[in-house]
This record gives structure tokens, C-alpha cells and sequence, in this order.
């Protein structure tokens, strides 16, 4: 089994109702229309000249890749430094408004439940909701989904 170090966010370390800014990231065309071509090759993604025929009326970035970067600036601001044994799953993602190359978008997350493991004492489950924010203070994409974590000193 992993062994953390004791400096690290552990399940009680997670407060029921805190929110905390993760970080920030520059939306890159080059990065838009890569990702597209690769996981999401609608025209809206994939092409600056087409996509201002689209409801768009311009590139916009795959919503699985603003759930990448959320996921990145939740791994550095977060997740990175804490003792995580993962993720069962996510239960619901919203692209609320369309994320463009030039956005700067801020990642927030808020802890709405916590549970120690009844079967496995060692560690516990954290429910929060990632919610991402463009540069006008827009929300554009929310995510709520289970982390697990390893608990402090347990027997």
C-alpha cells in the first residue's frame, strides 16, 4: 500500500461546505482545435472558418476538453497534494456556455458531503461540485463527483 506523507490533504482535511479557487487557465486555440481533432472533430472544435457558419458563430472548445483543464488545475491546486486513491465516478456535468479560445477560465470547489467508508476504514468519500467561471465571471461548465480519500492515523 502507497504511504503519504503526513503533510498532505487527508479526508478530514476536506471541511463540508468549503469553497476554494483551484486555479486559472488560458483557453489556447491551437490547444481547441488540436483536442478536437483528436476526441471531438465536430466543425465548432476542429475549424475557425466553419465554425462561423455554426449557432457558435466561432471556435468554441469541446466541453471534454474544459473538463480537462478543470481536471488539471484540480490535480495541481488539489488533488495533487493530497493523499487521493481516486474516483469512483461523476455524476453530472453541464456545459452551461460555450468556452472560446482567449477565455480564462477559474475552477472553484465547493465540498457538499463527506463520508468516512463504513467497509473500509482507511479512507472516505468526498462529494463536491467543480464549477468553472470565465474571465466575465460567467459560470460555463459544473461537474459533481466523488473523491476518495485516505484517512489520518486510523487505528
Amino acid at each position: 500500500m502507497t504511504e503519504f506523507p503526513t503533510d498532505v490533504l487527508h479526508f478530514e482535511d476536506f471541511v463540508l461546505g468549503e469553497r476554494v479557487e483551484l486555479g486559472r487557465v488560458t483557453v489556447d486555440e491551437q490547444e481547441v482545435i488540436d483536442f478536437g481533432k483528436r476526441y471531438d472533430p465536430q466543425p465548432f472544435h476542429i475549424d475557425a472558418e466553419a465554425a462561423k457558419q455554426t449557432l457558435f458563430g466561432g471556435l468554441i472548445a469541446s466541453g471534454w476538453h474544459t473538463c480537462a483543464m478543470g481536471m488539471r488545475v484540480l490535480v495541481d491546486g488539489s488533488i495533487g497534494k493530497a493523499a487521493s486513491l481516486g474516483s469512483p465516478g461523476v455524476d453530472e456535468i453541464r456545459w452551461l456556455k460555450p468556452v472560446r479560445p482567449g477565455d480564462t477560465l477559474r475552477f472553484m470547489r465547493t465540498v457538499i458531503e463527506k463520508k468516512p467508508s463504513q467497509s473500509k476504514p482507511d479512507r472516505g468519500a468526498i462529494y463536491s461540485l467543480s464549477e468553472a467561471f470565465n474571465q466575465r465571471d460567467e459560470l460555463v461548465m459544473t461537474m459533481k463527483g466523488w473523491g476518495l480519500f485516505k484517512r489520518r492515523n486510523v487505528g
